[in-house]
C-alpha cells in the first residue's frame, strides 16, 4: 500500500452535496483527521462510515502533525476533513500537508463544496479574477484599517466572518466603502434557510438590521 494523504471536501451544510468519490475515500482509508470529533462523527454516522478520527486544530496542530505524520510513513492512508467545507481555507492543516509534502507522501485533494465559490457563482458578479481576504481582525479599529488597504484593491474582494459580527462588518463596509457599494452576501449557503441579499452596502445593511440576521454568511463586495 502506498502511503497517502487525502484532502477531502465536505458539505457545507446540506449532506446531499457529498461526492461519491469522497465517500469512497473516507470509507477506504485507514483513519480520518478531523477538527472536532462531534462534527466528524455526526457526517460520518451519516454515511454509515466507522473510522478511527484523530483531532488536528488550532490547539495542537503542531504535535498532532508529527505523530499524523509518523503513522501515515507506516504506510496508512488518512482523509483530512475540517467541519465543514473544503479544508485548509482558515482552517488547520497546512502544516501536515507540507509535512506530507516534504517527507514524499502523496497529497491527493478530493474537490467538493466550498462556501467561497458558492458565494462567489451565486453573487451575480463576473468572475474574471477575485481577491480572498478571509478573516478580518474581530478589533473594529484594526478591522477598519484593513478595510482601508482592501478599498485599494480594484477587484471583487471576499470576507468570512463569525455569524454574531455580521452587523459589525457590514457597518464598517458602509463607513469605509460608502453606502452604495454593490454587495452580495451569501446567507446560510445549501441549508433550507439559504438566502443571498443583492444591492448596496446600505440597503443590505438595514436588511441585517432589520431582521436581526443571524447565521453563517460569505460577504462578497464588488470593488472592481
Amino acid at each position: 500500500m502506498i502511503p497517502k494523504l487525502f484532502i477531502v471536501s465536505t458539505p457545507i451544510g446540506n449532506y446531499d452535496d457529498i461526492t461519491i468519490r469522497a465517500i469512497n475515500v473516507l470509507k477506504e482509508v485507514d483513519f480520518i483527521i478531523c477538527e472536532e470529533f462531534k462534527e466528524a462523527r455526526r457526517l460520518l454516522a451519516h454515511f454509515n462510515i466507522e473510522k478511527e478520527l484523530i483531532s488536528l486544530n488550532e490547539h495542537n496542530e503542531n504535535e498532532a502533525s508529527i505523530e499524523i505524520l509518523q503513522r501515515i510513513k507506516e504506510n496508512k492512508s488518512a482523509a483530512l476533513i475540517s467541519d465543514c467545507g473544503t479544508p485548509l481555507f482558515s482552517d488547520p492543516g497546512t502544516k501536515l500537508v507540507q509535512m506530507c509534502i516534504e517527507g514524499k507522501i502523496e497529497v491527493v485533494p478530493v474537490p467538493g463544496a466550498s462556501s467561497l465559490m458558492a458565494s462567489l457563482v451565486g453573487s451575480g458578479f463576473k468572475l474574471d479574477k477575485f481577491h480572498y481576504a478571509g478573516w478580518l481582525s474581530p478589533k473594529s479599529d484594526i478591522r477598519r484599517k484593513e478595510l482601508l488597504k482592501l478599498k485599494s484593491i480594484k477587484e471583487i474582494i471576499v470576507l468570512m466572518e463569525t455569524p454574531y459580527r455580521l452587523k459589525s462588518i457590514l457597518t464598517d463596509i458602509v463607513k469605509i466603502f460608502g453606502n452604495n457599494t454593490n454587495m452580495a452576501v451569501g446567507f446560510d449557503l445549501t441549508l433550507p434557510t439559504e438566502k443571498y441579499l443583492r444591492g448596496t452596502s446600505a440597503d443590505i445593511l438595514k436588511i441585517v438590521e432589520t431582521k436581526n440576521l443571524k447565521g453563517e454568511f460569505v460577504i462578497i463586495i464588488n470593488n472592481s
